[in-house]
């Protein structure tokens, strides 16, 4: 039977890379409502910051479904007792499977680990799968802690 296992990963680690590179083009590509192109996701990826996600100002962990690299995400340390859940992505060919779930565990465990007390997060209107993730994990609507062209929508959640 085939599992998952999830674990702390360097955000440049070749899978890492190519899981974040396919998170950003996909919502991108929503967000556009056409496909991204290869020097969008490249300027998307410049600069975005996924190098903080290290400790102790943070952590990156892949998730595999037997030997294949199929999901991502990141905490992000906004301060002492808050963390941020970032970059959460699952391949659609491994989407059903239980692994969305367990990802979140695990961020959820990583952001403990680096003292946070409580997790946040902020995503789009039009990201309904994500946001009925975070709903059935205990996420509840908060108001913004943050602002941006691509946040429409604020959740958080006691750990």
């Amino acid at each position: 039977m085939t599992t998952w296992t999830l674990t702390p990963e360097a955000f440049d680690s070749p899978d890492a890379s190519a899981l974040r590179r396919e998170y950003y083009d996909e919502v991108a590509s929503r967000y556009w409502k056409r496909p991204a192109t290869v020097e969008e996701i490249d300027q998307g990826l410049d600069g975005d910051g996924a190098e903080q996600l290290t400790p102790p100002t943070g952590q990156f962990a892949v998730g595999r479904y037997g030997d294949k690299a199929a999901a991502c995400g990141g905490v992000l340390m906004l301060d002492d007792e808050r963390a941020e859940l970032t970059r959460v992505y699952m391949r659609p060919a491994f989407r059903g499977r239980k692994g969305a779930g367990l990802l979140m565990e695990i961020l959820e465990g990583e952001a403990r680990q680096l003292g946070a007390r409580r997790m946040v997060l902020n995503t789009r209107l039009d990201l309904i799968e994500a946001r009925t993730l975070y709903v059935r994990h205990g996420y509840a609507e908060i108001p913004a802690y943050c602002s941006g062209p691509y946040m429409e929508i604020w959740y958080g959640k006691e750990l």
